[in-house]
């Protein structure tokens, strides 16, 4: 479950000095997936962010961390995002250490993986000025 990620690489965020580091001031445009084990991430969300990486507009970085494995790292990153209500799996894009655009469980779980890619798309046309060799 973490390669099916990892593989498209991006970059496993095991503990909050991990989540810090990826998203520290200057870092630029940053995906941060909340994975998990349920179907919809494995069905869809893991695959739609495996097809949105392949756009031309990329995020700077992409990072994960794993509901119930990596659950001080999850914490964190719930912790940066406690404007939203938790949800796993989900997805956070961040310019410089900042939250600008936010994928519920919610919104995965009424997509196929290529509408949420096509989604993310959308949200890196708009965020993202240049790209990751993932």
């Amino acid at each position: 479950m973490r390669r099916d990620l990892t593989q498209y690489g991006v970059t496993e965020t095991r503990t909050p000095g991990d989540v810090d580091r990826m998203l520290a001031p200057g870092s630029g445009t940053v995906l941060m997936v909340i994975n998990s084990v349920c179907g919809c991430a494995a069905g869809k969300a893991r695959p739609g962010v495996g097809l949105a990486l392949q756009h031309t507009a990329k995020p700077d970085a992409v990072g994960t961390v794993f509901a119930g494995g990596d659950d001080a790292a999850v914490a964190h990153l719930r912790g940066l995002l406690s404007m939203y209500p938790p949800s796993s799996p989900s997805m956070a894009l961040f310019q410089d250490g900042k939250p600008v655009f936010m994928l519920h469980r919610h919104d995965i779980e009424q997509r196929q993986a290529m509408e949420i890619a096509d989604v993310l798309k959308s949200a890196f046309d708009k965020y993202c000025t240049k790209g990751v060799s993932a």
